[in-house]
């Protein structure tokens, strides 16, 4: 159970709610939108590549475009800091969700 000044997160579907709440602007969406498409495609060129050794920049290019997009068009601190897991499982939630066109560009 996690919590949130007061709230208590039960499960991911009483979490995503917030975590679209802290993802209004849509610099910071496309922001983590941008890292998430490089996510997959260095994934893709790794594990087809055999380049195991450059597995650490996924974490890097995935949370490098979001906190970009948090500190300085959203002005808020990423979710990631308070609940990893629910924040991770946000992300390729809203990726998905961009590509469906259930949350705005």
């Amino acid at each position: 159970m996690t919590k949130n000044n007061n709230k208590e997160f039960n499960s991911f579907a009483s979490f995503y709610p917030y975590y679209l709440s802290e993802h209004k602007n849509k610099i910071c969406r496309r922001l983590h939108f941008a890292g998430s498409t490089v996510v997959l495609v260095l994934l893709f060129y790794i594990i087809f590549s055999a380049q195991w050794s450059l597995l650490w920049l996924l974490p890097v290019a995935g949370y490098g475009f979001a906190w970009i997009g948090h500190f300085f068009f959203e002005k808020n601190k990423p979710a990631t800091f308070q609940y990893p897991l629910y924040s991770l499982m946000g992300d390729w939630v809203m990726y998905k969700d961009m590509i469906c066109a259930k949350v705005p560009w």
